[in-house]
């Protein structure tokens, strides 16, 4: 009877233990589809910050995202780019950019190579 307690009480730990590690890792990385062991990109921050710079607006329709390091993903690589500022909207999968120059569909696609996600179409 004892020793069958101490097999309980051992398994028990060893729950509690994996339960905190999860909840450390989750609360240092953040949850996400991309793997939580995986840490957040570091965000990609635009030098003009300046609305009024940015003549062009599109909404850009990306497939794909679901999660925060997604949406952290596709801004960084529309971002990395020289004159553009984009912002997701993951509920409805849009990327809201802001541009210096006139775009095209084939100009996001060509930012999108990088990441997994899918360019549909813009507006």
């Amino acid at each position: 009877m004892i020793m069958a307690n101490a097999v309980i009480i051992i398994v028990l730990i060893v729950v509690v233990c994996v339960a905190i590690r999860h909840i450390y890792r989750t609360i240092k990385h953040g949850r996400s589809c991309c793997g939580s062991s995986r840490e957040m990109e570091k965000k990609v921050r635009v030098k003009d910050r300046n609305k009024s710079n940015y003549p062009f607006s599109y909404k850009v329709k990306v497939e794909g995202m679901v999660c925060a390091g997604c949406a952290r993903r596709v801004e960084n690589a529309v971002n990395a780019d020289g004159g553009l500022w984009a912002k997701v909207d993951l509920e409805h999968k849009e990327v809201n950019v802001l541009a210096k120059r006139e775009m095209e569909l084939k100009d996001f696609v060509e930012l999108m190579k990088s990441t997994p996600y899918t360019v549909l179409g813009i507006k």
